[in-house]
């Protein structure tokens, strides 16, 4: 199912027509980043050998590059790339040794960076473990919300499997009450009593169970020191075959284990309440169990043949035979299993001194080996593929072992609060499964051993000291837990519907177009990192403002840094690993809601909550607590400030919360001199569905017209990279594409109300969107929409929709060819990027011009970092 999904987003983003294909190679100077990736898989270790010689003068002496220096000398040595591949390359290295303090300005580092050989090892293995650890892991699961399902149990439920001749499962409780659950729906087929004649039923007790699946059988255990084999085919009830007594102490878990390639040969292991562990080792299973001939018949079970403990031990059923070893005394044996491709016992108990043993099999002796851990363990489990033991740790902890070295674990996963009682492995994945007793599901990440998802308060309220169960079926997507009697069910979302992207409210979207990824945030504090050719997860950070919700985010100039702005008044910077490198102090320890951050050349603005933007400074962030700096031109608007865009080299516009105040405020790319001329070069949009087209050197609104229902609220917006698109939405999920390219282009006597040509309507969410970002990916033109029903959505502008993030199922739909037109503007331009400098410029010394109406346009803006006033002259554009 993955690989289909990585396939169809591959597919959808990269097939071009040949137009497409002729116009990006007369566009080699916009090389995309996808090619660049590439470049490192294309080289081969000779090329880095002539990559190495770079690095040293004519004395074999190492030596630093400048970017110039590396660029020219890796093409004349190694070619197979353009000066834009290495050159981003050399970047990437550069920024990547820069781990420290907030670096704004891209243009700076380039122009002092110089690497060494070592620097750009390191990057290349970053990137190569990087790029491992993400074809590794898997995608969380998108578990639909618990299900409690109705119970024929009034005891505590002993063992859930699933019996794969039947297609159902099966669960058993503590007094012998067996139910059999439909497989598809999970709902109750029909319930049996298992009959054991030795013991009055209000006596009996079911200690544990294993399926012989290869004998449509099963095999019970009971506090009667007895072990029953029931035959599953007879119905209504099953049958009991063979029942073993006179075992020495009250079985208490069984496992069973049937060679895949010998089908006669199986064995069946038991763990007593007295440390022993015991195996029975049959040699002819598909004829018969034990031997007619040493079998009595039960005087009060006709069907039963009574098999005595002492005479197998004595040999007697040469049809099998007992291993033993007294491993635990004198704690319970929790958990047993045979490890086939071991050849070994694996036994479990909450004893500090017998945690987990492993005994080796050879023939018909047994080797032990002892794990020794802090105060015991409840459970444990085998990974296949990896060869590796996880246990259930009373101390709190899930550890990796080993088998063959024991002497200490492997690896430590800490994050349950309380005992963990339960482990299982993803046998299909590197995952693993934990349960703890306050009730705490996590799942892990075995290759770098961290905690993928964790999920609590959502289990039925019960007593700390429950008896709970954690099985698991992987083929099916489910989990079925059980708190005494009751049966949960946990099933993964797999559904073809509008997938959750978050498990909670998205409330902004961004593209970074350094590390091609799409990093979205939502209202439990979490980030997401995409990757946007497959839809699939990178890495996620929790809780980044605890429990506040995180209202908008932005990239710095570099795009390593991201910033997030959440309602605890505190707007933090991250690198791209998770690590926050600072705190902003935004909101002077008081919760206030912020709504946005833009990110300048040498200083941070920060608005939403007063009648003036908050500033922070670049020199101001040597601490990891940055503390804002005085805006020294006043409070200019009547209201708080709630938006802003900037214009390079020299231009700020504001808005403030008024009537109708404007939700967005947004330059239009590829207009620097329209508005010299009297044509529109910004766009407002705002709280009633209104969108404005501005003239900012006259202070005018050229155009003003309805893109959604008034009674839909506010809207929002974004413009494409090229200016030819705007994109509006509201809060019934409607997303509406206008060609913007011939607007509004020269000066009209008074505001028109004539709507741009409306491209496309299209209903991606099914709720209120919260956030628009276009962008190029490579040579095509995308969409990203953030929304309130918890989703991410990627379309091609003005095209259709690809997909959500983290979608299971992917839609279907005609692929629409890349944007001939406006990947040829973006090809014309400036290799600098117009949208680059808008947010890397500073705002150099300038007064502020004009003041009218809501919005202020200010040029030639005091430069922030020395912190002169500002003058209170400027101009309002008026609505």
């Amino acid at each position: 199912m993955t690989q289909n999904r990585v396939a169809h987003w591959r597919n959808r983003l990269q097939k071009t027509t040949d137009n497409s294909r002729d116009v990006y190679e007369r566009g080699a100077t916009m090389a995309t980043r996808m090619e660049v990736a590439q470049l490192e898989s294309r080289m081969s270790p000779d090329d880095y050998r002539k990559l190495h010689s770079l690095f040293e003068d004519s004395s074999g002496e190492p030596r630093l590059l400048s970017r110039a220096e590396f660029v020219s000398g890796a093409l004349t040595l190694v070619g197979r790339g353009s000066a834009e591949d290495y050159g981003f390359l050399f970047d990437s290295v550069l920024l990547s040794q820069k781990r420290c303090g907030l670096v704004l300005d891209i243009e700076a580092v380039r122009e002092e960076g110089v690497i060494d050989w070592h620097g750009l090892c390191s990057f290349l293995l970053q990137q190569l473990s990087g790029k491992v650890k993400r074809s590794q892991s898997s995608n969380v699961p998108l578990w639909k919300a618990p299900r409690t399902l109705p119970s024929p149990h009034r005891d505590p439920i002993q063992k859930v499997l699933f019996v794969q001749s039947w297609g159902h499962y099966l669960s058993v409780s503590r007094g012998g009450t067996a139910g059999v659950w439909d497989g598809e729906d999970m709902c109750l087929l029909h319930t049996l009593n298992l009959q054991n004649s030795t013991v009055r039923s209000k006596d009996l007790w079911v200690t544990g169970l294993a399926l012989l699946h290869n004998l449509d059988k099963v095999a019970v255990s009971f506090t009667s020191k007895e072990l029953c084999f029931y035959d599953m085919s007879s119905k209504p009830d099953f049958n009991c075959k063979y029942k073993i007594q006179g075992l020495p102490f009250t079985p208490w878990c069984l496992d069973y284990w049937a060679d895949p390639f010998l089908p006669d040969q199986a064995v069946l292991t038991i763990g007593d309440i007295g440390g022993q562990v015991s195996a029975l080792c049959f040699t002819s299973v598909q004829i018969s169990l034990f031997e007619s001939r040493w079998a009595r018949a039960d005087e009060q079970d006709s069907t039963a043949d009574l098999i005595l403990w002492e005479e197998l031990l004595r040999g007697r059923h040469h049809c099998c035979y007992v291993l033993s070893h007294q491993a635990h005394q004198p704690a319970w044996v929790r958990r047993v299993c045979y490890v086939g491709s071991l050849g070994a016992f694996l036994s479990c108990s909450t004893s500090p001194r017998s945690s987990m043993v492993v005994a080796w099999k050879n023939d018909i002796s047994l080797r032990i080996t002892t794990c020794y851990t802090k105060r015991g363990v409840w459970d444990l489990d085998h990974h296949q593929q990896l060869n590796l033991l996880a246990t259930a740790g009373v101390d709190h902890q899930v550890l990796l072992w080993n088998p063959y070295v024991t002497s200490k674990p492997v690896g430590v996963l800490s994050g349950h609060d309380g005992p963990v009682t339960a482990v299982c492995f993803m046998q299909n994945k590197q995952q693993l499964l934990s349960f703890s007793k306050d009730k705490v599901l996590c799942l892990w990440d075995v290759s770098n051993q961290q905690c993928l998802h964790r999920l609590t308060e959502v289990f039925p309220k019960t007593a700390e000291d429950t008896h709970s169960l954690l099985f698991s079926h992987e083929e099916k997507q489910l989990l079925l837990l059980t708190f005494h009697s009751q049966l949960v069910l946990l099933q993964n979302n797999t559904e073809d519907k509008r997938t959750s992207s978050h498990q909670s409210p998205v409330t902004c979207v961004l593209y970074n177009s350094f590390f091609r990824q799409v990093i979205s945030g939502d209202s439990t504090s979490r980030v997401i990192c995409w990757l946007p050719d497959t839809g699939q997860k990178v890495t996620q950070f929790h809780r980044c403002h605890g429990n506040a919700p995180i209202s908008t985010m932005a990239l710095d100039g570099t795009q390593t840094r991201l910033f997030t702005a959440g309602a605890d008044g505190e707007v933090k910077v991250w690198d791209l690993n998770g690590r926050c490198l600072h705190r902003m102090n935004a909101g002077q320890g008081r919760h206030v809601h912020i709504t946005q951050v833009l990110p300048l050349r040498r200083s941070v603005l920060v608005m939403g909550w007063q009648r003036m933007p908050t500033v922070f400074r670049l020199h101001s962030f040597t601490q990891t607590v940055v503390e804002p700096s005085e805006w020294r031109g006043g409070a200019c608007h009547e209201g708080e400030v709630i938006c802003a865009a900037f214009h390079a080299p020299q231009t700020l516009v504001t808005d403030f919360s008024s009537s109708t105040p404007s939700t967005c405020l947004l330059f239009i790319p590829g207009r620097q001199n329209t508005s010299s001329t009297g044509g529109a070069d910004l766009v407002s949009c705002d709280g009633s569905g209104t969108v404005r087209f501005w003239n900012t050197a006259h202070g005018c609104v050229l155009s003003q017209f309805t893109a959604h229902s008034s009674d839909l609220g506010p809207i929002v917006m974004t413009i494409s990279p090229c200016g030819t698109y705007l994109v509006t939405a509201d809060k019934e999920g409607t997303v509406k594409t206008w060609d913007i390219q011939n607007y509004c282009l020269s000066a009209t006597q008074r505001a028109t109300s004539e709507l741009p040509e409306l491209l496309r309507t299209s209903r991606l969410h099914l709720d209120r969107v919260t956030h628009l970002e276009a962008c190029f990916h490579g040579d095509r033109l995308l969409l990203l929409s953030a929304s309130l029903d918890s989703s991410v959505a990627l379309s091609y502008l003005p095209g259709e929709l690809i997909g959500y993030f983290g979608q299971h199922h992917t839609t279907t739909g005609t692929i629409s060819p890349p944007d001939l037109h406006c990947l040829n503007l973006l090809l014309r331009r400036s290799p600098t990027r117009c949208e680059s400098r808008c947010q890397n410029a500073s705002l150099s010394s300038f007064p502020l011009r004009f003041k009218l109406g809501a919005m202020r346009v200010g040029c030639d803006i005091a430069n922030l970092p020395r912190g002169p006033s500002l003058p209170a002259a400027c101009i309002h554009l008026r609505k």
